[in-house]
């Protein structure tokens, strides 16, 4: 595929991404219209770029936040409520938030 021809198809899939988008939100038109006016078109790509990485920087960090959160919090609390319900005389209804709220704890420590 040619340099210019994946210009213009990108150009076509940004297009189309954006008239899907203004349909959701009325503002999306009027700030393509303003990059569009100020930079041009090579500004409205590098704006659909930034967005682009803003986005997956955004899901990159949900990502890291949920396999922290399931690390350090649910497996280890879960595995601590139930040998202690085998130890102790409670329950491990009874110790799920106990050992939630230490874990918890550990993770806010732990960053």
């Amino acid at each position: 595929m040619s340099k210019t021809a994946l210009i213009a198809q990108l150009s076509d899939l940004s297009d189309r991404a954006a008239a899907e988008a203004d349909s959701f939100s009325g503002g999306l038109g009027s700030v393509k219209e303003l990059i569009l006016e100020y930079f041009g078109p090579n500004g409205l790509t590098a704006a659909y770029i930034v967005v682009a990485v803003l986005v997956l920087v955004l899901v990159w960090r949900l990502t890291k936040i949920t396999f922290a959160t399931l690390k350090y919090l649910v497996l280890p609390a879960v595995v601590l409520a139930m040998l202690g319900s085998f130890v102790l005389p409670y329950s491990f209804v009874i110790l799920l938030p106990v050992t939630v709220t230490a874990c918890s704890l550990i993770l806010l420590v732990k960053g």
